[in-house]
């Protein structure tokens, strides 16, 4: 028993806890790799294309506003991140640009937490944010993410066990155990939060954190209620119509290898995701299942990868004319700065006998 009390100790010190994560996410794709392949080795590339093509253009459309509204939920986790760390002097429209930019970028490269992070510096240090306030917003967005996820997925397994146990082979009274447990949790947090401020962080002043109340708590809920419900409904309106499945269900199995693609720190979790929600939906053919996955990926994924990225290009082009243009346009030094040249006198000004006297020497 010390042995084990020791070891988490040994493992910092040996390995590191960045090392064990990245460990840990190498197995998780080389596990989905695997489990893909021997899923997709008998693929028909000709069904998929044909489900695709099949697809109802109002089903794609109306998966697309889900999209759309989800990426514009997520606009409000900058917004409420601003206010939470007391800044904010920063307009929404900015807080709208960061949000959708980081995470359209973060999604498709990978480590969201750095490369968002990045993107997000980017842009509020033009308004004044410096590192310590970017690194403590992304944590409070983070925050929003996973407190929105404990929420919905806590309900959802509780209310369908059977549909989380196609993804983590648990037994379904086993999950709801763990659906319950997530909502306790979420409670006791609510009513942590609310006794007097909590503040996390090094010291005292610049590196703390104060979490937001119970009343702002709930609201981050909500927000990532709204965000993750969105993100189900594209994905469900893209699904095969036969057979039926229950939105709960498909919502628990979404939710669920969302989180198994974001642990595996994979672009966009590619193989990870995928692979979950084959094991999990058994009952639908392979064919048109991986034709709707392929679908969410171009209206979640590709489509906000390229317009994030013409936006932030068009904002870098923006920004270097200005500073072409603030260079070329330098205020000439003030006239009292400048030497003064007194021109020389005409000869109608010069007395007459400095002018009789130059003529006699020349």
């Amino acid at each position: 028993m010390s042995g084990l009390k020791l070891l988490p100790g040994w493992l910092r010190e040996r390995i590191g806890w960045h090392t064990l994560g990245l460990i840990a996410s190498l197995v998780i794709i080389g596990v989905a790799v695997t489990v893909l392949y021997e899923m997709l080795r008998n693929i028909r590339p000709a069904e998929v294309l044909d489900a695709l093509t099949d697809t109802d253009p109002w089903r794609i459309a109306l998966a697309a506003l889900f999209v759309a509204g989800a990426y514009f939920t997520l606009t409000f986790y900058d917004w409420f991140a601003l206010r939470t760390i007391g800044k904010p002097h920063v307009p929404y429209r900015v807080a709208a640009l960061a949000s959708f930019t980081s995470y359209s970028i973060g999604h498709n490269i990978g480590f969201s937490a750095f490369t968002g992070g990045t993107v997000r510096y980017r842009i509020y240090s033009a308004h004044g944010l410096g590192a310590v306030d970017v690194a403590k917003l992304c944590f409070i967005t983070g925050l929003t993410f996973w407190l929105g996820n404990i929420a919905i997925l806590g309900l959802g397994i509780s209310v369908e066990p059977w549909a989380a146990s196609a993804v983590d082979q648990l037994p379904p009274w086993v999950n709801r155990l763990i659906g319950l447990a997530l909502l306790a949790s979420l409670a006791a947090y609510v009513v942590w939060v609310g006794i007097k401020p909590r503040r996390i962080g090094v010291g005292e002043g610049h590196w703390t954190v104060t979490l937001p109340g119970s009343k702002l708590t709930l609201l981050q809920i909500v927000i990532g209620i709204i965000d993750l419900s969105f993100c189900a409904a594209a994905m469900y309106v893209l699904m095969p119509e036969q057979p039926f499945i229950d939105p709960i269900a498909l919502g628990v199995v979404f939710i669920s290898a969302t989180l198994l693609g974001f642990a595996s720190h994979a672009p966009g979790g590619l193989g990870v995701f995928d692979a979950a929600m084959l094991v999990a939906l058994p009952q639908f053919e392979t064919e048109p299942l991986l034709g709707a996955l392929l679908l969410l990926r171009l209206l979640y994924y590709v489509t906000p990868f390229a317009l994030a990225l013409i936006i932030m290009g068009a904002r870098e082009l923006l920004l270097s004319r200005r500073r072409l243009a603030a260079r070329k346009g330098i205020s000439p030094e003030p006239l009292a700065a400048l030497p003064v040249i007194e021109p020389e006198p005409a000869e109608a000004d010069v007395p007459a006998e400095d002018t009789e006297r130059r003529r006699a020497a020349g």
